[in-house]
């Protein structure tokens, strides 16, 4: 049987599975994709509805390639991989020409990084045509893989680490695209968590553009001073919008909460009808918008014979909130912040 026939397999945490199963389907050939068990469900369900068959295996991406390498052997898949394989380079490289002709003014670009494969293709397109253009990439802190290739001057496999940039949470660097990353690339940079969240949320408020972690990694080396362009023509490159929309809601929240638009207040109050009207009230009179309520009349931290309720709240800024707590304390009530 040809290759074709056989089909073909890979591992991907989303974005490379997605791409592989569409032309596959596209192309009436069988596709099997490994993927994390962690796998947010959006990217799964999408994979699947290009008609791929999807195994969910091991805790991260590495796991999941050692799974389709070893599926792929024993059915005779050709394995596709996501980064380290010469053709997935240079489709991805595409991307720099891409840039060249719409931004010929470019100074510097900013990729995302995992393995290295989008970087690799991008860094050599633009640098074989233009010299003079800094490219700069960014991992997640919790897995630099390429930052320490580059450090030891050869793929270093990393521990195990969870990272809400799972589209580039790779542990090891690539043997094909190490050397390119040397050759073309001017910089490694890392974010950390809460800046890859602040990324996602200013894109999704200001952009109107909804990006996985990973591709608001460049985003945020540049909004985080990771990166001295200052003064120049920069490209930044946004590369997934396979976001889990669990995870999304998480970061909106504590983009809000960062904000000061959401607060939650534990107040100490006495147990008898009438104490919450009383309270709220007195926040209705700030204009402050009540989300959700609870009790906890088993709170340590309050007297027998009286209750401590958690309101939540949406608000208007900082100096809402503390307007909030003046009346509140004004008012008599003894009361904190959890949130």
């Amino acid at each position: 049987a040809t290759e074709r026939e056989r089909g073909v397999i890979a591992a991907s945490a989303g974005n490379h599975a997605q791409g592989l199963a569409y032309h596959a389907g596209r192309c009436g050939i069988h596709a099997l994709i490994c993927m994390p068990l962690t796998t947010p469900l959006t990217k799964v369900s999408a994979t699947k509805s290009y008609g791929a068959e999807v195994i969910l295996h091991g805790a991260n991406y590495d796991d999941a390639c050692e799974e389709a390498v070893r599926l792929g052997e024993q059915q005779h898949l050709t394995f596709v991989h996501p980064f380290d394989d010469d053709a997935v380079i240079a489709g991805q490289g595409t991307l720099g020409l891409e840039l060249l002709r719409q931004y010929p003014q470019m100074e510097a670009v900013v990729v995302p990084v995992g393995g290295g494969g989008l970087i690799g293709g991008v860094g050599c397109a633009i640098k074989e045509s233009n010299p003079k253009v800094r490219v700069v990439g960014v991992q997640t802190a919790r897995l630099p893989s390429m930052k320490v290739a580059l450090t030891e001057g050869k793929p270093v496999t990393l521990g195990p680490a969870a990272t809400i940039a799972d589209g580039i949470a790779v542990r090891r660097a690539g043997d094909r695209t190490l050397p390119l990353v040397q050759k073309y690339v001017d910089e490694i940079v890392t974010v950390d968590e809460e800046e890859i969240a602040n990324a996602v949320l200013l894109l999704l408020e200001r952009e109107k553009t909804l990006a996985e972690g990973a591709g608001a990694a460049g985003l945020a080396a540049l909004i985080n001073h990771k990166v001295q362009l200052d003064g120049k023509n920069v490209a930044v490159v946004i590369c997934g919008g396979n976001i889990d929309v669990t995870l999304l809601s998480r970061i909106i929240e504590r983009g809000l909460v960062k904000d000061g638009r959401l607060v939650r207040l534990r107040v100490h109050l006495p147990d008898y009808p009438g104490a919450l009207h009383k309270v709220t009230g007195i926040l209705a009179q700030h204009r402050a918008n009540i989300v959700e309520t609870s009790y906890d009349r088993a709170y340590y931290g309050v007297n027998l014979g009286d209750t401590a309720i958690d309101i939540t709240m949406e608000t208007r800024g900082p100096e809402h909130i503390a307007e909030l707590l003046s009346a509140l304390e004004a008012a008599g009530y003894a009361h904190e912040r959890v949130l």
